[in-house]
């Protein structure tokens, strides 16, 4: 069967498209199966058809792949591992969340509140949650180190009941659900938010797919530091828990390969399928398991279904002629949803009643019974078998295909309906309903009282119940989630490893980039801190000159170099080890960002420090991937962002797509990111080794901070630091680099990155053709600046009558005399941020516009950004107060041709990196 086709959801399509020749004897070999099941069970008649099928390959009798199974458990009964803790306890305290949970959001949502929530994800998905808590998920005190947990999103008010239940959060906290700022002290986060609540979340997930992405290199991220020696995984698992809509998302299913390259049988996703998105079925004409199923076992997971629950066991038994799977394979994802929202009766009608053989199996039993045919995510037996069968797994990650019903268990308005993700509260009758159904001792007087403030219960600490809880818990390591982020001690490196940075590049050429590499290659060097850098490339390590890295640091792979290399012979061979300490992600920049997150947060993740060092074009940085910026920003990560080929007119060949002339703006947006925009190596030796003080130093206030640096491939001279060098100036964003010895008019002339060399030789120009004195100043970040001008405005705003601190800008320039010009090979908007903390004529030159393929020289004469436009623009605003000839802009524009593009001539043709 085709893919695309009709009922492709369905089955594989074995036997389809060719014809049964001889039905009796393909009935004889059926019989004979079905016998060797009954006689020796499911385990052997596996291995025989396993080996069938590998006899057949070989004998080239063409057997395609087995990507979708019928619509039933993949665990046989008979394989089902035994269910080890107190089912009545577990089913107490289960009802206990559920109801603690539902009514937090459900008061939450009163109406002097009205801040939201999710009620029918976690009502759905309890069993797959308390079955991990009570059996799976280990503690940071377990002697193995511990689980990483992926919450689903919109779970989150079932782990805040489970740590009500624990006694970790009080009744306030709970009524502090959504209102983090109002009830600051007893506050609770909407969804799984790191940042905003540190001691408790691990991971953020919710946004955008990137939780299935990051729980893969967190598993990833385990084995690194496994096999570099710097902590022992191997008994750690990562357990992520996903929607069955939230599958949709490119980044959810685009990374699979990797989990299953590396053989990461540490990894299991667990995906509730409950057959719902936000606003109606995920699948409705198809079905979305098998989909899902086909998908994932193509890309070479390890797949266990779990669709029915104990219930049906014993009519699948008697469904010797197949007529019930059939109709389960056949029955898409849109009238099962309509099942749960119906009754018994009308299950029996239109679901048992398409054959008479499987109308005969259920002649017994009643509507309610019928109705009490659980899906398989709802019975923590079926759960518990394929956590097992998923942790026992070795060679493959585990995806969990777990059936459940959207809203289980909160009654009919809520089951199984289009609108459950966006209902917030239950009316009187439903919380009756709800509270009957799993058996709260809440009196109807008690929810009468106030509909809208319904009790939350706890059976007290000494109830047997809780006892057992937390005896779980405890034998599992402690509870879950819980975030730590004390870590082993750092020892930063030494001040003589950033000496490379100051000396210069001498009478040679280096582009910025090439002077950051070097400077990294040092610092890995170093004795006692190189190891817990963790460079990140994805495939463009020649491109940016750090090849050299691959035959010393060598490229991480598990499974190390099991091929004759064909550059072996070379001095910069490619190199891969297990032991490898370069991450090379191929053509990836969402994966190098997810392994930057999990590298960035080892220090709490695992108390081991690493600083990841991410290095990408600039252009695909936070344009491409800056919601999984975000989220890093979320979980605290620390480390470096190299946007490297930076600049709208420096890597002019390669054309509009590659062109950045925007990521500081970007940057900007994120809270976390420190941007710089430095112009030579010894600017970039201070920034890192602030920002390594920042992250790991013993004196430092906020340590959760990703470094951005941008980065060019065109070369220029380095040139050694300056004696008395404003170090203050440069890591907070602005020093005097040249000031001008000509007598005239003055002008102020503000440069950052590439452009701070043709600042430099419009000071020359200005000086001889114009006799005008300029003064050039290197903008190491006009992000940070205008960040501190903001923060010194919210001081004076909020503190009237006192002195207004002057921002650092201010106070750098005051006694500048005349304009300001301020340029980069960014947008205008990049240095017009800092225009309201100048009191001088100020004016912008920049990139605005797509770029483009030509010459640096031609690029930056079309922009306007050039050498000869900053002459122009610094004598238009001179002009403009009468400090020299009116006629002097119109005379520069033709003497240096401005408006021919072929006539520019800033910057060189050189450098690929």
């Amino acid at each position: 069967m085709a893919a695309g086709e009709d009922t492709s959801h369905i089955l594989s399509g074995l036997t389809n498209q060719l014809p049964d020749r001889d039905p009796e004897e393909t009935a004889e070999w059926v019989e004979s199966l079905d016998a060797l099941i009954r006689e020796q069970g499911t385990e052997r008649a596996q291995y025989i058809m396993r080996s069938l099928l590998q006899r057949a390959g070989a004998q080239s009798v063409g057997v395609p792949m087995v990507t979708t199974t019928d619509y039933v458990n993949t665990i046989p009964v008979d394989q089902e591992a035994e269910f080890p803790g107190n089912e009545e306890f577990e089913r107490r305290y289960r009802a206990y969340m559920r109801w603690n949970a539902a009514v937090m959001v459900h008061r939450a949502q009163r109406p002097e509140i009205g801040v939201g929530g999710h009620i029918s994800t976690y009502a759905g998905a309890a069993t797959l949650y308390e079955v991990g808590f009570n059996h799976f998920f280990r503690g940071k005190d377990h002697p193995g180190g511990g689980d990483q947990v992926f919450f689903q999103g919109h779970a989150s008010p079932g782990m805040y009941a489970r740590a009500f239940m624990e006694g970790r959060l009080s009744e306030e906290d709970l009524d502090g659900f959504r209102q983090e700022k109002s009830k600051e002290g007893h506050a609770l986060s909407s969804y799984p938010h790191p940042r905003l609540m540190p001691h408790f979340w691990e991971f953020p997930t919710v946004s955008m797919g990137i939780g299935p992405m990051n729980a893969i290199y967190q598993a990833q991220s385990n084995r690194y530091l496994h096999n570099r020696g710097l902590k022992d995984t191997s008994d750690q698992q990562v357990w992520a828990f996903l929607g069955d809509g939230e599958m949709d998302e490119p980044e959810s299913r685009g990374l699979l390969q990797l989990a299953a390259n590396e053989n990461l049988d540490n990894l299991n996703f667990v995906i509730n399928c409950n057959l719902q998105r936000l606003d109606g079925p995920v699948r409705g004409n198809g079905k979305i398991m098998q989909e899902l199923e086909a998908f994932f076992r193509g890309a070479g997971w390890n797949v266990i279904k779990v669709v029915w629950g104990r219930e049906w066991d014993d009519l699948l038994t008697r469904d010797t002629d197949g007529s019930l799977v059939q109709i389960m394979n056949e029955t898409p994802d849109g009238d099962y949803q309509t099942y749960k929202a119906e009754s018994g009766g009308f299950v029996r009608e239109h679901f048992f009643g398409k054959t008479p053989q499987t109308k005969d199996l259920v002649a017994d039993l009643t509507d309610d019974q019928i109705w009490n045919l659980k899906r398989g995510g709802h019975d923590y037996r079926k759960v518990y078998a394929a956590y097992k069968a998923a942790t026992e797994f070795k060679g493959k990650p585990t995806v969990i295909l777990a059936k459940t019903v959207k809203g289980y268990g909160l009654g009919p308005h809520f089951e199984g309906r289009n609108a459950t993700h966006q209902m917030k509260k239950l009316t009187l009758d439903d919380l009756k309903k709800f509270r009957d159904h799993l058996r709260i001792p809440v009196t109807d007087e008690q929810l009468e009282k106030d509909p809208y403030r319904p009790p939350y219960y706890h059976p007290g600490t000494d109830a047997p119940e809780i006892k057992y809880l937390l005896e779980r818990r405890a034998a599992l390591g402690g509870s879950v989630p819980e975030r730590r982020s004390k870590h082993s001690d750092i020892e930063l490196p030494e001040a003589k490893t950033y000496e490379v940075a100051k000396r210069g590049s001498g009478k040679q050429q280096a582009a910025t980039t090439m002077a950051f590499v070097r400077l990294l290659k040092d610092l890995m060097r170093d004795k006692n801190f190189g190891k817990h850098i963790a460079p990140i490339i994805p495939d463009e390590a020649r491109t940016f000159g750090m090849d050299a890295f691959f035959p010393t640091a060598k490229i991480y792979n598990p499974k190390g170099q099991n091929y004759l290399s064909v550059d072996r012979d070379l001095v910069l061979a490619y190199k891969e080890s297990a032991q490898g300490q370069l991450i090379h992600p191929g053509i990836n920049e969402a994966g190098a960002v997810a392994a930057f997150t999990a590298a960035g947060t080892a220090y709490a993740t695992h108390g081991v420090p690493l600083v990841p060092v991410y290095v990408f074009y600039s252009m695909f940085g936070f344009q491409r991937t800056g919601d999984a910026f975000w989220a890093a920003a979320d979980q605290m990560t620390r480390g470096f962002i190299i946007g490297a080929t930076a600049g709208r007119t420096t890597l002019t060949g390669e054309g509009l797509q590659h062109a950045d002339g925007h990521s500081p703006l970007l940057a900007s947006t994120n809270p976390a990111v420190v941007t710089y925009d430095p112009a030579y190596g010894y600017e970039m030796g201070h920034i890192v080794r602030n920002g390594l003080e920042r992250m790991y130093g013993h004196d430092s206030a906020d340590r959760n901070l990703m470094y951005y640096l941008t980065v060019y491939n065109e070369p220029i001279t380095q040139p050694a630091e300056p004696e008395n060098l404003d170090v203050e100036g440069v890591l907070k964003g602005i020093y005097k680099l040249a000031a001008s010895t000509t007598e005239g008019p003055k002008s102020q002339i503000l440069a950052s990155g590439v452009s701070v060399p043709w600042a430099l030789e419009a000071q020359r120009i200005l000086a001889e053709d114009w006799g005008v004195s300029a003064d050039v100043w290197s903008v190491t970040s006009w992000n940070e600046l205008r960040r501190d001008g903001l923060a010194a405005e919210e001081e004076a705003f909020l503190n009237p009558g006192q002195d207004a601190r002057e921002p650092f800008v201010t106070r750098q320039l005051a006694g500048a005399q005349g304009p300001v010009v301020a340029v980069s090979d960014y947008m205008k908007a990049v240095p017009d941020q800092i225009r309201q903390f100048i009191p001088n004529d100020f004016a912008t030159l920049g990139a605005d516009g797509f770029g483009f393929s030509d010459t640096r020289a031609a690029a930056r004469r079309y922009f306007k950004n050039d050498t000869h436009s900053v002459v122009v623009k610094t004598l238009q605003l001179l002009a403009a107060k009468g400090e020299v000839d009116a006629q002097a802009p119109a005379k520069a524009i033709e003497k240096y041709r401005l408006l021919n593009v072929n006539a520019g001539t800033t910057g060189n043709a050189g450098g690929e990196s």
